[in-house]
């Protein structure tokens, strides 16, 4: 391993110690927030119609898309836990965001952030509170999103894409890192969108309204069409959406305002289907989303008390808080049937932007007033952003009843950005001077090769076994300046990283209805530069030049069946993760840097249960139990026996669903009930992340419809008690005296939709 840091820095400015000055700077790039509160507080082959599953009718939804080993084959027989959440569902439910998707999937944890387009995801448990790279993977089809590296603020901008076309979403639960690589510690989300039909014109048209309570009146519009271009030769679908989103926080103090996390979201895909042999197969397709926000939907907490400051669903604001989120990527999948194999070929090109205002006065304000700086306001703004380069080929052998085989080879090139500015305003609100300015530009290139191999013992017996071996290299380059910077510097940083993950399964079908499996598998993070300080009187390093790839590796069983004539279906699996080396932010002489300390471990079991008495009744339960905790001490996080964030120790949903005839035509009705126990928000004791206890919630929801031929009615109630769950907090600023900031549920919002085909 070869690992390099240079470093190009002026002397200290009196103005602060120039460690202290530089924790700011670096842990700017890494934090979801700025954490300036830590410098001064120390199975079967697809065949070629494979790609047409995202088309399936929902009553066949047992037959998913599994992008663990990209076959496609009866979700009962795949060796791990998989989750088809159907868009359907969604719509019907009146789902907006990802936090919405995945709000009945105990074991996951979204935190918004304050908004869609910011937040992260965790799965079973895996997360470290505001970590520095994402743990859980993001997909579009089969095209790999979002950032891989610590500097373009990639953990905390997890795509949020609107239900634009989308045929359903996949959730799979535990590390993936085998096939797809950085990053799947936890699990996978891929959004799976419709494929373009080739011989039939058709289209659909959805208006949709809602009111929220105490908040403002939401709507969208979108539409799809599909066009077949040449009957069963080429197809193209076009679809776009706006969606008018409404507010419901309030704020109080210098910036007073009603509904101040209102905005809207626009989106648009075309996708081109080319199928013009029966060998030859293309998909052309893009994607542009934008998500504008005036404001956060967070409400200000007490740290100790755990009650509201100055009002339910209200925070005090000195300056606003709008940001907006940007998303565009291209994709081409060529697929090529070769008899005894079939290649595929998946390009991309994506980029995406975030930019963003928070409010800091009330830390920094107080706090600066130390060195005689009288300041009204602090206002932080952030651009992010990511152009990113990936291609894919995978070569997947035939069907067989003896050996199967899957090998692949995958490259990213990734240029990230991360600019942040933190501006002042005197009294009478005339601008101040930046207290920092901070550029962070940065480049992230891997390489890997991966592959599985399945042996089939007998007709109920097959093992797969599989590994990835993954380089990457990345450089770091950080130019700062202003009051807080102690004046101008530059610092650059490189490194070079080779990781290896491994997955085993062992899969046996004790009927023609019912399977176990033993699955064990493993998960990276990659490591990466760190600024490089040097101590001026003897020029050595004041922290780690570099940070390794943290690993984990998961131990899984798991039991699968279809039951009682196939009106109960049943998963169920018990699991055991050991997470080692685990990346966290770290002031080592005074500055902050990103290091590697501490273990962790994971216990956790899950429970999922469909039953269908009749056509007319479906009732679905599902829940996760998680012990996850430190084993060792992580210097910087906790210790030995801290329990980790986000991880309930119960979550649970429940759901009935009723369908009958209404004057003819074809009704239902469902209620779902999901919720979560206590969780921590950061780590008991920290002084870097310290702990808010969030409270255990439940919530309910309804829906209702009715299909009358071309037209279907829905209506839906979500958080039908109005309860003020909170689902995620931010304590980072506590430590400089600011409040906790709380993502509460959205309150009681009752809506419907109009949907005409055509």
């Amino acid at each position: 391993m070869n690992r390099h840091t240079v470093e190009k820095a002026q002397p200290d400015s009196p103005f602060s110690p120039r460690r202290t000055l530089l924790s700011v700077l670096v842990t700017l790039a890494f934090a979801p927030v700025p954490m300036l509160a830590q410098a001064q507080v120390q199975a079967q082959a697809p065949d070629a119609a494979a790609p047409a599953a995202a088309n399936q009718p929902e009553a066949e939804a047992n037959v998913v898309t599994v992008t663990a080993n990209r076959r496609r084959e009866p979700a009962r027989e795949v060796p791990m836990q998989v989750n088809m959440v159907s868009t359907e569902k969604l719509e019907q439910g009146g789902a907006s965001s990802l936090a919405d998707y995945i709000a009945d999937q105990p074991g996951i944890d979204v935190n918004s952030g304050g908004g869609p387009g910011r937040g992260s995801v965790t799965m079973r448990g895996v997360s470290t509170g505001d970590q520095v790279i994402a743990v859980v993977g993001m997909y579009i089809d089969d095209v790999a999103v979002g950032s891989s590296s610590a500097y373009a603020r990639g953990a905390m901008s997890a795509l949020d894409m609107a239900l634009l076309d989308l045929h359903h979403i996949e959730v799979l639960r535990g590390p993936q890192g085998t096939l797809y690589g950085a990053g799947a510690m936890g699990g996978l989300l891929k959004y799976v969108t419709n494929e373009p039909d080739t011989n039939s014109f058709y289209g659909k048209i959805t208006l949709g309204g809602s009111q929220t309570h105490g908040g403002e009146a939401g709507g969208t519009i979108s539409g799809t069409v599909n066009v077949p271009l040449s009957e069963g030769v080429a197809g193209v679908r076009v679809s776009a959406f706006h969606d008018k989103a409404a507010g419901y926080t309030d704020a109080r103090g210098r910036l007073a305002g009603k509904d101040v996390n209102g905005g809207a979201s626009n989106g648009a895909r075309i996708s081109v289907l080319l199928d013009p042999s029966a060998n030859l197969r293309v998909r052309l397709t893009g994607t542009a989303q934008d998500i504008r926000r005036d404001g956060l939907d967070l409400t200000d907490y007490g740290f100790t008390t755990g009650q509201p400051l100055t009002g339910e669903l209200t925070q005090t604001l000195a300056t606003g808080q709008p940001y907006r989120s940007r998303v565009r990527l291209v994709s081409a999948d060529i697929e090529y049937e070769m008899g005894w194999a079939r290649l595929n070929s998946i390009t991309s090109l994506q980029t995406t932007h975030l930019t963003t205002v928070n409010d800091y006065s009330s830390a920094y304000v107080p706090l600066v007033a130390q060195f005689g700086m009288n300041l009204e306001t602090v206002p932080l703004r952030t651009a992010s952003g990511l152009h990113k380069r990936t291609q894919e080929f995978r070569l997947t052998s035939r069907r067989s009843d003896r050996l199967e085989w899957l090998a692949g080879l995958y490259y990213t090139n990734e240029r990230g950005s991360n600019h942040q500015v933190a501006a002042s305003t005197v009294p009478g609100g005339a601008p101040g001077p930046d207290l920092l300015d901070a550029n962070l530009p940065s480049t992230y290139r891997e390489i890997a090769g991966y592959g599985n191999l399945t042996w089939k013992f007998t007709p109920k017996l097959s093992a797969t076994g599989g590994i990835r071996v993954a380089h990457n290299s990345q450089t770091y380059h950080q130019a700062s300046d202003g009051l807080l910077a102690g004046g101008a510097s530059t610092v650059d940083g490189e490194s070079s990283d080779t990781a290896k993950t491994y997955m085993a399964t062992l899969s046996y079908a004790l009927t023609p209805v019912s399977n176990v499996y033993l699955r064990a598998a493993s998960g990276y993070r990659p490591g990466g530069p760190n600024p490089l300080i040097r101590d001026l009187a003897t020029g050595l390093p004041t922290a780690p030049p570099t940070f390794d790839h943290d690993t984990l590796w998961s131990y899984e069983a798991g039991y699968k069946a279809d039951l009682l004539d196939k009106k109960l279906s049943v998963e169920a699996s018990l699991f055991d993760i050991r997470w080692d080396k685990i990346q966290q932010i770290m002031a080592v002489n005074g500055v902050g840097v990103l290091v590697n300390g501490g273990k962790a471990e994971i216990r956790g079991a899950e429970l999922g249960l469909t039953y269908r008495p009749t056509r007319a009744w479906r009732l679905n339960g599902s829940l996760s139990w998680l012990d996850a905790q430190l084993t060792e001490d992580a210097p910087s996080l906790g210790k030995d026996g801290t329990r980790l964030p986000n991880s309930a120790r119960l979550s649970a949903s429940l759901g009935v669903h009723r369908e009958f005839t209404l004057g003819g035509h074809p009704a239902y009705v469902g209620v779902t009930q999901r919720g979560a126990g206590q969780r921590n928000s950061g780590f008991d004791g920290s002084t870097t992340l310290p702990n808010y206890s969030l409270p255990g919630y439940g919530l309910t929801d309804l829906q209702a419809g009715v299909e009358m031929g071309d037209y279907t009615l829905s209506f839906y109630a979500r958080n039908v008690f109005d309860k003020r769950a909170q689902l995620g907090a931010s304590p980072l600023l506590v430590p400089l005296g600011s409040p906790v900031q709380v993502t509460n549920a959205r309150p009681r919002t009752i809506g419907g939709n109009l949907s005409v085909s055509f």
